[in-house]
């Protein structure tokens, strides 16, 4: 053994041994923090932990420049690392993360997306307008736009009492068919939902195009019983889950339309980074209109075949909007990172 190896080899062990103290305290306090937080640390612990980190940082950037052995330079930059993921990272569980989540971040990006909503709406009510007009006038136009597993059985040719029993169960098996066909309506209703969104990446239009379509829909529906004379009462029926459902699948092309302009429209940013930016509101819009289709669902699913009062469907569909505008137009203002 040389005597340069002797010396490195000494000057190693005094390197080691005049701050091995620091970094032995410093392992203490980040495990005790990786277990619980740092809630779990007292003052003196806290303040402990940012002075030994220091140390301990300036330790590794010495070993480096005086080429101590691999080892200790492995065992520095490992507890350095995990000590500023201690005292940097974000000390937020899953559950106060989902609390930001719903009582600002989706709010915000609710907010954010004002015009694309707008456009979103306008579309859907132009598409039901045209569909209303349409059948009003020529009610052969319902088969152009409602497939036939969403109409239900229903149509230009159905009777009256048909149509009425249809909306509250008074035709035998008409309860069955009604379930079937909510069921349907919502299956369909979601996949638009998906479709929307995400097609809005091919420069929105597929999802302007659908979103309008499926105001076609609705609107041709509509006429059926309003030339019925039901007009009032399948408004009804609808706005028990429909004020939700159908404002979930503005949502989601709203979020859709939002990455199509950023693809469009990047501004001053490349289109990745536009893309990246909206991105996340977008995801933050689908979150929202995955919300409201489970709650759609609850609606559709129990109260729509509950309740038969047209006044008590109207109140409580329109209620739930009125709460959705409540929270998405109101919560986390507070709140502007």
């Amino acid at each position: 053994m040389t005597d340069t190896t002797i010396s490195s080899d000494l000057r190693s062990v005094r390197f080691r041994r005049e701050r091995e103290p620091g970094w032995t305290r410093l392992e203490e306090l980040v495990a005790k923090a990786e277990a619980g937080g740092m809630a779990k640390l007292n003052f003196d612990e806290a303040r402990d932990l940012t002075s030994t980190y220091r140390q301990t940082v300036n330790s590794l950037s010495v070993a480096r420049e005086i080429s101590m052995d691999q080892a200790l330079l492995n065992y520095l930059d490992n507890l350095a690392a995990r000590a500023y993921l201690v005292i940097y990272a974000p000390q937020a569980s899953i559950r106060s993360l989902l609390a930001r989540l719903f009582v600002s971040g989706i709010p915000q990006a609710f907010r954010r997306s004002g015009p694309v909503l707008l456009i979103g709406f306008a579309l859907m009510f132009i598409g039901a307008l045209i569909g209303y007009a349409l059948v009003m006038q020529d009610s052969s136009w319902y088969y152009t736009f409602v497939p036939g597993e969403l109409a239900g059985g229903r149509g230009p040719s159905s009777s009256r009492e048909m149509l009425e029993g249809s909306l509250y169960g008074d035709v035998p098996g008409s309860q069955n068919t009604l379930a079937s066909f909510a069921t349907y309506l919502f299956s369909h209703n979601t996949q638009v939902a998906i479709l929307v969104f995400a097609l809005g990446v091919f420069w929105a239009l597929p999802t302007a195009l659908l979103t309008f379509y499926n105001g076609t829909v609705i609107g041709a529906f509509f006429a059926v019983f309003t030339q019925a004379g039901l007009g009032f009462d399948v408004f009804a029926w609808l706005s028990i889950h429909g004020v939700t459902e159908i404002s979930a699948i503005c949502v989601a092309a709203a979020g859709g339309a939002q990455l199509g302009l950023a693809i469009l429209l990047p501004g001053d940013l490349s289109r990745a980074d536009a893309l990246r930016l909206r991105g996340r509101d977008a995801t933050k819009l689908l979150i929202l209109a995955a919300v409201m289709l489970v709650a759609a669902a609850i609606l559709e699913g129990f109260f729509r075949q509950i309740v038969q009062s047209p006044g008590l469907r109207l109140t409580i569909g329109w209620g739930m909007g009125a709460l959705w505008l409540l929270w998405l137009l109101g919560s986390g203002r507070e709140d502007r990172k």
